[in-house]
């Protein structure tokens, strides 16, 4: 039972970082970019093994993996941001 609780709660983690991963490269590139499909292997199909992007008609795709990353990142960076956001006003008084 504690296997599949934890099976679900990264299932819900991991569509979270992908779909936050996908917004932050949507929003970076200006919508030149774009990630892959959640249903699709495209990546099986137009990429190198292990690549985290590729070109597909001309416009540039990220994986699944490559959007994990840079919505995991995005988070850690958030984080920072917050840390020393937090340490320059402090609260106490």
């Amino acid at each position: 039972m504690v296997e599949v609780i934890a099976w679900l709660l990264w299932v819900c983690i991991d569509f979270v970082l992908v779909f936050t991963g996908k917004i932050v490269v949507t929003a970076a590139s200006f919508g030149q970019w774009r990630g892959e499909r959640w249903s699709g292997k495209e990546s099986r199909i137009y990429g190198a093994a292990g690549a985290f992007c590729f070109k597909r008609d001309g416009q540039r795709v990220f994986t699944t993996t490559a959007l994990l990353l840079v919505g995991s990142l995005f988070y850690v960076l958030l984080f920072v941001i917050l840390l020393w956001y937090s340490a320059q006003h402090p609260s106490g008084g």
